[in-house]
């Protein structure tokens, strides 16, 4: 049996109706996984999990759930729980950045919505499926981080510290849930032609900035993250926690 089967888990992935969530929600339940679907359009969460069915009839749902909402959170966890069983992987991959610019024009409001999003949300959704994890004895969780948390940036400066913050997230729930099993990771990808990331590459002259120091020369696309993905997700990862996946075409070195 291959080490990247995902039989038999069950995996919630945020932000999955598009860009990064959407390659990753195909690629696990292509390797096996059922696959919860969601975000805050519940239409554009129900065309995936149709794609996804029509491959793999019965490996996909589609439940809406906003970053902001607490109590909508942990709705869908408990609807994704009720659906099939148990959750064995979360992949927070839904985030907010509503400002590119100096940090000294981001309006307190856009501060917060980034700090909630990026951080907070990610924390409620890990302690609502951490307990089933430790008490199985078994479990992933993979946070979609960026290098824009591991240097400095003049233009997504809140979304990096959230990013870092993610890091750091990891590196300390790796200490809490290694004794039970349970493994946390990281995946800082770079430039990737999503819709979230459009206003750096849609311009050509950003797009020539951001990849002007890529070993690869060039942006990355969704699918190109989704495999590292399964691998956290997988027992190919078994012995692999606390750690940051830099996927960035170069960039970094």
């Amino acid at each position: 049996m291959s080490q990247f089967d995902m039989t038999g888990k069950v995996a919630v992935i945020t932000g999955s109706s598009r860009g990064i969530g959407e390659a990753i929600a195909h690629q696990m339940a292509d390797h096996g996984a059922k696959v919860v679907i969601t975000s805050r359009t519940i239409g554009a969460c129900e065309d995936v999990a149709a794609a996804i069915n029509a491959r793999h009839p019965g490996a996909a749902i589609a439940l809406a759930s906003s970053l902001s909402s607490k109590d909508s959170l942990q709705a869908m966890v408990d609807a994704g729980r009720a659906a099939f069983g148990q959750i064995d992987v979360l992949v927070c991959n839904a985030a907010s950045n509503p400002h590119y610019g100096p940090m000294a024009t981001i309006t307190d409001e856009q501060f917060r919505k980034t700090l909630d999003h990026n951080i907070v949300a990610q924390h409620w959704l890990i302690t609502m499926v951490a307990p089933e994890m430790v008490n199985r004895k078994s479990g992933s969780i993979i946070l979609i981080s960026s290098i824009g948390g591991l240097r400095g940036t003049p233009i997504i400066g809140a979304y990096g510290i959230t990013k870092a913050a993610d890091i750091q997230m990891a590196k300390n729930l790796a200490r809490e849930f290694g004794p039970h099993n349970v493994r946390i990771n990281c995946i800082a990808p770079g430039l990737v032609q999503t819709d979230f990331a459009r206003g750096l590459w849609e311009n050509p002259d950003n797009l020539k900035n951001s990849t002007a120091n890529a070993c690869l020369g060039r942006i990355g696309q969704p699918h190109e993250i989704a495999g590292a993905a399964v691998f956290l997700a997988s027992e190919a990862s078994s012995f692999m926690t606390g750690q940051t996946m830099v996927i960035d075409g170069g960039v970094v070195v």
